[in-house]
């Protein structure tokens, strides 16, 4: 049995994968026979809350333990067993969320179970584009599926993409939650356990931004989580329950998840950038970066014949100064999510593939019989000596090669810019 659960949490608080861990002590008589699955989809939908991820539950019955994944009341570990579909699902799953998820204006909780999932095809357009409700409806009164929507049942859409998705390419996220009476108050991390986690870990990633020597593993909301690390190895991840110190964990979750995957990442981009969804384009800069107030810094990049505007905003930091160095006639590879007024990417990641030439003016042209430097007579019309009026023309000006302290490589945002599914480049061989 597949319990698939969105839209629970709110900019003010609570969190959908606490609700995992509630489900989890609700459906105490099965057992979880795969791993908790956290699955964010498409991040650039303007009606999402936070990370717009959904939260999937496999239960069974039957089989022996496996291995320990998580701490609710008690360990809690991943069994191997076959699944099944109770006709009281439904109802016990909905006592869960109507008692946690957030009550608030832009929160429709959505709840799906069923022994059967949808084919990946929803899953890849989720994470990548727009899905209706409408396309979800029909698959869900098409099937095997008992589901609940609340409000505009938009919850629907996310709980039933991420229970199609088949991991590909896949990482995971240990979740830590607080205890209750100490939601929305000031977390209590110990930052130089975090720096050291970070580190010392090889397969984790994310957890601390050296560059702005800031944690990034503690959230900014008023939710239930106390912090979460993400990596490659599960037990690596385990490892920050003993190395990094503060406030006491309440409970804890080793979910399977789509982050640092580019999952959403439109490879091929045909035509104009639709609104919404996030590219991957190759082209030349047609206008060198310039920057507005605010820090935002802009320029302009050709590809197919389209001039799109690319962006690196104030939050991604020390990342500008790169996007700062570009100039005409650079070739670049810009990843990045599609705005829609004006249509602009939100860069990722940015690869420079070949960089231009850069030539500047050193100083004026010297005179041939006095030896002093000539005066520019305006814009394009070359210089003149003033004592000896001998003129010359503008390519007489000393003119040297700039260093262009930039290389052919990879360049990303910081840490604590970078969203959840932007694939690091801790993971680069896999782009």
């Amino acid at each position: 049995m597949y319990i698939s659960i969105d839209d629970t949490d709110s900019k003010d608080g609570m969190c959908t994968t606490y609700l995992a861990t509630e489900l989890i002590k609700e459906f105490n008589d099965l057992y979880l026979v795969d791993h908790p699955r956290l699955v964010r989809l498409n991040p650039n939908v303007p009606w999402k809350t936070r990370g717009n991820g959904a939260i999937v539950l496999h239960l069974g019955q039957g089989g022996r333990k496996k291995r320990k994944i998580g701490y609710i009341d008690e360990e809690i570990y991943l069994y191997e067993g076959d699944s099944t579909f109770l006709n009281e699902a439904l109802e016990r799953a909905t006592a869960i969320v109507e008692k946690w998820a957030c009550d608030s204006e832009g929160t429709n909780p959505g709840i799906v179970i069923s022994n059967q999932r949808p084919g990946i095809e929803l899953y890849k357009k989720a994470v990548k584009d727009v899905v209706e409700l409408t396309e979800v409806m029909d698959i869900l009164d098409g099937g095997e599926y008992s589901y609940k929507g609340y409000k505009n049942k938009r919850g629907l859409i996310g709980a039933t993409s991420a229970l199609s998705w088949e991991p590909d390419d896949h990482t995971y996220e240990l979740l830590t939650y607080r205890e209750d009476a100490r939601w929305g108050s000031e977390r209590d991390l110990n930052d130089e356990d975090v720096k050291r986690f970070d580190i010392e870990t090889l397969y984790t990633f994310d957890s601390y931004d050296h560059e702005e020597n800031i944690q990034a593993i503690a959230p900014n909301s008023p939710c239930p989580v106390l912090y979460g690390v993400r990596g490659e190895e599960p037990s690596e991840l385990m490892k920050a329950l003993s190395m990094i110190g503060g406030e006491r964990v309440e409970r804890w979750l080793l979910f399977l998840t789509n982050q640092a995957t580019d999952d959403h990442v439109q490879k091929q981009v045909i035509g104009r950038l639709r609104p919404w969804t996030s590219c991957d384009i190759i082209g030349e800069i047609s206008r060198s970066p310039w920057t507005i107030e605010g820090g935002h810094v802009f320029f302009d990049v050709d590809y197919n014949g389209n001039t799109v505007t690319a962006a690196a905003y104030e939050p991604t930091k020390g990342f500008r100064d790169v996007v700062k160095k570009l100039t005409d006639g650079d070739k670049v590879r810009v990843i990045g999510g599609v705005r829609k007024d004006p249509i602009t990417v939100n860069i990722e990641k940015i690869e420079i593939l070949e960089l231009a030439e850069k030539k500047i003016k050193k100083s004026n042209p010297k005179c041939p019989d006095c030896g002093k430097r000539m005066s520019s007579m305006g814009k394009d019309a070359g210089y003149r000596c003033k004592r000896c009026r001998i003129k010359a023309d503008e390519d007489e000006a000393e003119i040297v090669t700039v260093d262009r302290d930039l290389e052919q490589k990879y360049y990303e945002t910081p840490v604590v810019a970078r969203r959840h599914l932007s694939k690091p480049l801790k993971r680069v061989e896999k782009l």
